[in-house]
């Protein structure tokens, strides 16, 4: 089974990347990307963990974009990591996401809602990307919902009046910078209406035109017609279909395979890499 959308404590996964690698063999994946949020962070400790446990890693990153104030995700597998253009973004992001917690943190702080950035930081793995979801923690820690999910149902939304924007690329920039750093290109979770709102299909053909490779289609968040959708238009703009699970660890109900991609998806995203990242095979 190859699962290619994966998150750890690098960034907002409650696994360390070794805990990851070996939940991922228990549930019987056979290859595994780890795409943590805008960092390489966790692609060492992973692929030594790899080579234990008999899993094939394709590293990655999901790289958090936005189009006129719409969040996007873009997953750029094999990567070249020290591509400077990309690496400056990718740090830009990062930087972003500091100040952002500080400021959401306070608005919910001055609404009577009990939480401190200090209660957030507690949340945070060494050298982890920050975002939302260690927000969502510490409010959890604190008593205020149950899990992450309901933070993000009642407080964390991208509607909500605590929802504060970061620095992030615009998707088609990030399809070129991916493509510059010689990996491939996938968008996750286009059609996820629940998370908030979602960008137009024309958008989605300014990034294929970019050089985007694949539309990742089954997808926990995606329903019946909007995965019908996204076949119909995987197959009109010649993008290659893939399935993940979005894993973040315990929090959120995504778990490990509950949505795979079929090897030959696999095969032609590493077809159209160009750098020297490969896949680590077990």
């Amino acid at each position: 089974m190859i699962d290619l959308h994966t998150h750890t404590t690098v960034s907002d996964g409650t696994d360390s990347p070794a805990e990851l690698v070996a939940a991922a063999a228990a549930a019987g994946v056979t290859t595994l990307a780890l795409t943590d949020h805008d960092t390489t962070g966790g692609w060492a400790s992973a692929a030594e963990a790899a080579l234990r446990h008999g899993v094939d890693l394709v590293r990655g990153v999901e790289v958090s974009c936005s189009h006129h104030g719409v969040s996007v995700h873009l997953l750029g597998y094999l990567v070249d990591p020290t591509h400077e253009e990309l690496a400056a973004e990718l740090s830009l992001a990062r930087e972003g996401r500091h100040g952002r917690l500080q400021r959401m943190v306070d608005l919910l702080a001055a609404d009577g809602v009990p939480i401190t950035i200090e209660d957030v930081r507690a949340q945070l793995g060494v050298d982890a990307t920050p975002g939302r979801p260690h927000i969502a923690d510490a409010l959890v820690a604190n008593g205020v919902v149950r899990d992450r999910d309901e933070a993000f149902a009642t407080f964390l939304a991208g509607g909500s009046p605590y929802y504060v924007p970061h620095y992030a690329p615009d998707p088609v920039r990030a399809v070129e910078l991916v493509v510059a750093a010689g990996g491939v290109a996938v968008m996750a979770h286009p059609f996820a209406g629940r998370r908030g709102r979602t960008v137009d299909d024309d958008v989605i053909a300014a990034m294929a035109a970019a050089g985007m490779t694949g539309l990742e289609v089954d997808h926990r968040d995606h329903d019946p017609a909007e995965r019908a959708h996204g076949l119909g238009l995987a197959r009109e703009l010649g993008l290659v279909v893939t399935g993940s699970s979005d894993y973040h660890g315990t929090g959120k109900l995504n778990r490990l395979a509950e949505n795979t991609t079929v090897p030959e998806a696999l095969e032609a995203l590493e077809a159209a890499a160009t750098s020297d990242t490969r896949v680590v095979r077990a």
